[in-house]
């Protein structure tokens, strides 16, 4: 009788292409989970650049121009969010005014809320959020035309979510940026940075 099973050699071959395509779809699958995360934790400000920041004129909570140069003077923490946000701007600004506490209180240094979405964020919006912490925080708004440009000098991710849901129809940087009392950058807090570590960013920056 004639042996018609395939030669060993060819098996060997058809099972070396069987795990190589294996590989090539797990390496598929991860690559996906990644362009995932990405798009759900979009970029954080780049605060390297020797023009990062810099002056700014916006809108505070009573209505009228605000500079900053009205911080000048007293150290902050800079914020970048809005409104109807779900989760994480309270969860950051709430976190803010605890540290904030836990190195002296609000007389320590200023947090400055800026909105990301002025179309429906005004004045009377910001101010009624910043109260909303039971601790002094800056509100600030403006016209599209300043917001984006704000947004550029600070390096801040802000565009609406490709699948919106309540309270999060806007995708954004949850960094917070802490400057001194000259209004120079310093550096940032990270919203999955340790309290310990933030805790001592802010001592240096007060102290």
């Amino acid at each position: 009788m004639t042996d018609t099973s395939p030669p060993k050699s060819k098996l060997k071959l058809v099972r070396m292409l069987a795990w190589v395509l294996v590989a090539l779809a797990i390496a598929g699958i991860a690559a996906l989970f990644v362009v995932q995360r990405v798009t759900v934790h979009p970029p954080q400000a780049t605060a390297t650049q020797s023009t990062f920041g810099g002056p700014f004129t916006l809108v505070g909570s009573d209505g009228k121009p605000f500079s900053s140069a009205k911080l000048q003077g007293k150290p902050y923490a800079m914020y970048f969010g809005f409104t109807r946000c779900g989760d994480v701007c309270p969860t950051v600004l709430s976190r803010m005014v605890k540290l904030r506490q836990e190195v002296g209180g609000a007389d320590t240094f200023n947090i400055v809320f800026v909105t990301i979405d002025p179309a429906n964020d005004g004045p009377k919006e910001v101010g009624q959020y910043a109260e909303l912490f039971n601790s002094p925080i800056i509100g600030l708004t403006g016209s599209q035309a300043q917001i984006d440009q704000v947004k550029k000098q600070f390096g801040i991710y802000a565009q609406p979510s490709a699948h919106p849901m309540p309270g999060k129809e806007m995708m954004h940087s949850a960094v917070v940026l802490l400057f001194d009392r000259d209004g120079k950058f310093v550096t940032t807090i990270d919203p999955d940075e340790p309290d310990t570590s933030a805790v001592a960013k802010l001592r240096t920056l007060v102290g």
